[in-house]
C-alpha cells in the first residue's frame, strides 16, 4: 500500500477564550479549548478529537470486516464512553449494536461476537492508544432484525444528523 498523505488547516480566532477551525479533504470541525482550562468551549477539544478518531478506526473496521465475513447487517450502532481517572489517565470502551437481518443464523451471531474483538485488534488508531497505555475495552451486542428499525430509533433517540 503506498504511503498517504494528509493534509489538514488550521485557523485559530482570538485568544484561548477564542475558537478555531480544522478543515481536511472530508473533515471540518470546529476547535476549542475546554472551559474549565479557561476557553471558550464552542468547538471539539483535543479528548473528543482523540476520542473521535478511535471511534471512526473502531466502527469502520468493524463494517469492513462484517462486510468481508458476508454478514447480513441491517445497520449497527455504537455508544463509546471514554473516562479520565484522577491520574489523568484516559480509558475508552466502544459498545457496538450490531443488528443483523431476520435471515441471519446462529453461525452469523457467533461470527459478529468474534469480529467485536477482532476489530479492536486490528484498529490501528486503537493499538497506538494502547501501546500508548490507555485501556481500549470493547463491549459488543448482536440482536436480530424484528421490524423494530433499531438502527433508525438509535439516530432519532440521539438526535443524529442523517
Amino acid at each position: 500500500m503506498p504511503d498517504q498523505k494528509v493534509n489538514m488547516n488550521t485557523v485559530w480566532f482570538k485568544d484561548a477564550k477564542g475558537f478555531g477551525r480544522m478543515k481536511g479533504d472530508n473533515l471540518q470541525t470546529q476547535i476549542a479549548i475546554p472551559v474549565l482550562k479557561g476557553g471558550s468551549g464552542e468547538g471539539a477539544n483535543p479528548q473528543q478529537l482523540l476520542m473521535s478518531s478511535a471511534i471512526a478506526c473502531y466502527a469502520l473496521t468493524l463494517a469492513y470486516m462484517l462486510d468481508r465475513k458476508k454478514v447480513p447487517v441491517a445497520g449497527f450502532f455504537m455508544d463509546t464512553e471514554g473516562n479520565i481517572a484522577r491520574g489523568k489517565q484516559l480509558s475508552i470502551t466502544h459498545r457496538p449494536h450490531v443488528v443483523l437481518s431476520s435471515s441471519a443464523s446462529k453461525e452469523d451471531i457467533t461470527v459478529v461476537e468474534a469480529l467485536f474483538l477482532q476489530a479492536e485488534e486490528k484498529c490501528h488508531i486503537g493499538q497506538l492508544l494502547v501501546k500508548a497505555g490507555v485501556p481500549v475495552g470493547t463491549e459488543g451486542k448482536v440482536s436480530i432484525d424484528a421490524g423494530d428499525d433499531l438502527t433508525s430509533n438509535y439516530i432519532e433517540q440521539h438526535q443524529i444528523e442523517w
